[in-house]
């Protein structure tokens, strides 16, 4: 499948593999499943286009508006990571902890 879900086991950030996020509650992501499952939907239209040999623009238009939902998502998900995770760790008071969580959040932005 295109957009497969990465195991928690190979997430460079997932809960299951930080060992101060193993100490943690992680936010609950389920709300963004069915925006997924649109995403996924637009992306099946797309490859519909690209099979029909739809007009280049048309698809381009399609494929932002993907981009677009997947920026949406990603926006979602890191202000509750933030809202949840970081402020958990800011509270905490932990220096290595809240060291972890900016070193994360500067990982995070790196890659763009």
């Amino acid at each position: 499948m295109l957009l497969a879900a990465p195991s928690p086991l190979s997430h460079p950030f997932g809960c299951s593999d930080s060992p101060i996020a193993m100490s943690q509650h992680c936010p609950d992501h389920s709300p963004e499943i069915g925006r997924i499952n649109r995403i996924i939907g637009q992306l099946d239209g797309v490859k519909r286009m690209i099979d029909e040999g739809r007009y280049c623009p048309d698809i381009l238009t399609q494929l932002k508006a993907v981009h677009s939902a997947v920026r949406a998502v990603e926006q979602r998900m890191l202000e509750t990571h933030m809202r949840a995770c970081v402020v958990e760790a800011m509270a905490g008071g932990d220096e290595a902890e809240i060291e972890a969580k900016i070193e994360e959040l500067s990982r995070l932005f790196k890659r763009g």
